[in-house]
């Protein structure tokens, strides 16, 4: 039997070493002009070893890259990979075939109620990084835009669920329907003046316009809609210009893209408003997007980088890893780990690196909280 005194001679060893190959692959503090050295640096808990089975979203790379970094330290963990969709990771945990699922957006009905359906319990998360703001296929925010000549200058989430929503009975909460969503009709806001315009605005109907379904959708109406599906009845939907899911009629985005719509539809129209995401308004003139407040303040924030990554601007989106964790039961060590290592200034810096926004400080220590 080896004594106890050279156990932890060893890992201290182990340790000490670790955290010396840390600071040998430590970059400068700063990726992509973001300040990360208020965030910890990565230093081992423990030896890990084994393989960790990940299915889901690579994050343009970022994943993957955040598994090599992590094997300097861990030279013992093997990695086994599918990462083609966030359409993957659900359905992987559930049948057992991965150890942690990432995820470029919120889950589906019919995915937390199939992982609740096979465990009697709901799957676990952190967050690992901040959709961006401008940088395209990155895990977009809403932003919400109006004509040029609009005067308004800002809305509450309150504002924004009385224009696109609708008069509900409840809204979803995970798999439960919950009444805590409901809202009257009184809420409504289907003119202009309802938000303060006077003069011409005043009596002017509010036209409405967004994507069509799809996952930046099912985050608006998660945020903004109580997790429902009531929306104005002039709510028109279309879906991201370039996107796989143009129908083949449309092939020329003539119709139902969404730089269509901005171009001619909203540009057009002086009493619209419209929400999409800030890289397919680029370079589309005659329109202007409008500060955000998050619901219960009116502390508004206009769209940019950094209201996106302190989330002071309320529509940013999260990438999460998703994972099976017992109530009651401590994590795996090698995936406890991980995602310290993800979490870390090491990690969030591949986060930058990688045109995603890295996590504040104060919310990167909330995640990793989670992990206890």
């Amino acid at each position: 039997m080896i004594p106890v005194r050279t156990l932890r001679a060893a890992k201290a060893a182990f340790l000490a070493a670790s955290a010396a190959v840390s600071a040998a692959f430590a970059a400068p503090a700063a990726a992509a002009d973001f300040d990360l050295s208020d965030l910890p640096a990565y230093a081992p808990a423990q030896p890990v070893s084994g393989t960790i089975r990940s299915q889901g979203f690579g994050l343009g790379g970022v994943y993957e890259k955040w598994q090599a970094e992590f094997r300097k330290r861990h030279p013992d963990v093997r990695f086994e990979n599918s990462l083609p969709t966030s359409d993957l990771a659900f359905p992987a945990l559930v049948t057992g075939v991965a150890d942690l699922g990432p995820n470029g957006g919120e889950p589906a009905i019919t995915e937390t109620l199939s992982f609740f359906e096979t465990r009697g319990y709901h799957a676990s998360h952190v967050v690992v990084a901040t959709g961006s703001f401008d940088v395209k296929s990155r895990s977009n925010g809403p932003v919400v835009f109006v004509h040029k000549d609009n005067p308004l200058a800002s809305l509450t989430i309150e504002q924004l669920d009385g224009i696109f929503g609708a008069e509900r009975n409840g809204g979803m909460r995970g798999f439960e329907w919950t009444p805590a969503a409901a809202r009257g009709a009184d809420k409504d806001i289907r003119t202009w003046g309802q938000l303060g315009l006077a003069g011409e605005w005043a009596d002017k109907p509010i036209r409405t316009y967004g994507h069509a379904p799809s996952g930046t959708t099912r985050f608006f109406q998660l945020l903004v809609l109580g997790n429902s599906e009531k929306w104005n009845p002039n709510y028109r939907g279309y879906v991201e210009t370039g996107s796989k899911m143009i129908a083949p009629e449309d092939r020329q985005e003539q119709t139902l893209g969404i730089q269509h719509m901005l171009r001619k539809e909203l540009a057009a129209d002086r009493y619209g408003i419209a929400w999409t995401i800030m890289s397919q308004a680029d370079g589309v003139d005659g329109i202007k997007p409008v500060a955000l407040a998050p619901r219960g303040t009116g502390k508004a924030a206009m769209p940019s980088r950094e209201s996106f990554r302190d989330r002071s601007y309320p529509l940013a989106r999260s990438i999460y890893v998703y994972f099976d964790r017992a109530p009651g039961k401590a994590m795996e060590p090698r995936l406890r780990e991980f995602l310290r290592y993800v979490l870390s200034r090491d990690g969030q810096r591949l986060v930058a690196e990688g045109d995603y926004l890295p996590l504040t400080a104060a919310m990167a220590k909330e995640q990793r909280a989670r992990l206890d």
